[in-house]
């Protein structure tokens, strides 16, 4: 999973948040949710999956610590969106025309099930990932998306991926000024039940400086070496 860490409120009001959260409990489970959208509606989102709610068919508050399952834990975020939303939504929507906006990854492992990762949209509904549809992506995604389209396979292994992210991520970062360093990577295999990794990348991150300029560098290479038009 990889977030980058830049909010705006305008081209004025640029600040750095994590976006990523990790719950990890070794030999238990390990929990990673990364956000997008409205940073305040992401943090009570935050605070609610952590203090716990009562789930549909439960009589008893849950938290990410102690949810049964990955696909509960989509549920607490989805609860914990619709509160917000019942406080907060009606003057969100009101107030600028901003709306509700907020949208959640959330995937890992939890003991007695295999990995798992759900997309939570800003109505607390969810879907989850398949071999067919190995992965998701929130935020701004028009630019990292094509490369992720034309390479990235279920059964890509995870170093692979991880530079497929990162290029990916580079290719928004040239882009959007609303998308900026430093980056959140978080590595998790299956059935370790601990996190493996949590690394931040900024400009000084060697590894990234080097794939993101072979990577310039190849492109260029690749338009040069295309037949030009000869109509």
């Amino acid at each position: 999973m990889l977030s980058d860490s830049r909010t705006n409120a305008g081209i004025d009001q640029i600040s750095i948040f994590r976006k990523m959260r990790v719950w990890d409990v070794p030999g238990d489970r390990t929990v990673l949710m990364a956000t997008s959208g409205n940073l305040a509606i992401s943090q009570s989102v935050v605070h609610y999956v952590n203090d716990g709610l009562v789930l549909p068919g439960q009589d008893q508050p849950r938290t990410m610590k102690t949810v049964r399952n990955l696909f509960e834990a989509a549920q607490l975020v989805g609860a914990a969106i619709r509160t917000v939303h019942r406080i907060d939504g009606a003057r969100l929507e009101a107030k600028d025309g901003t709306g509700f906006s907020v949208s959640c990854l959330l995937g890992g492992q939890i003991a007695g099930e295999t990995p798992r990762l759900f997309l939570i949209y800003s109505a607390g509904n969810f879907i989850e990932a398949t071999a067919e549809t190995p992965y998701f992506q929130i935020g701004e995604t028009k630019y990292g998306k094509p490369i992720l389209d034309r390479a990235l396979r279920y059964d890509l292994a995870l170093t692979q991926a991880i530079k497929l992210g990162l290029i990916s991520m580079d290719s928004t970062l040239r882009s959007n000024l609303s998308v900026g360093l430093p980056l959140d990577l978080v590595l998790y295999r299956t059935d370790a039940l601990r996190l493996e990794m949590h690394r931040s990348i900024d400009e000084t991150d060697p590894y990234f400086n080097i794939i993101r300029h072979q990577w310039s560098g190849s492109l260029q290479n690749a338009f040069a070496s295309l037949s030009d038009p000869v109509w």
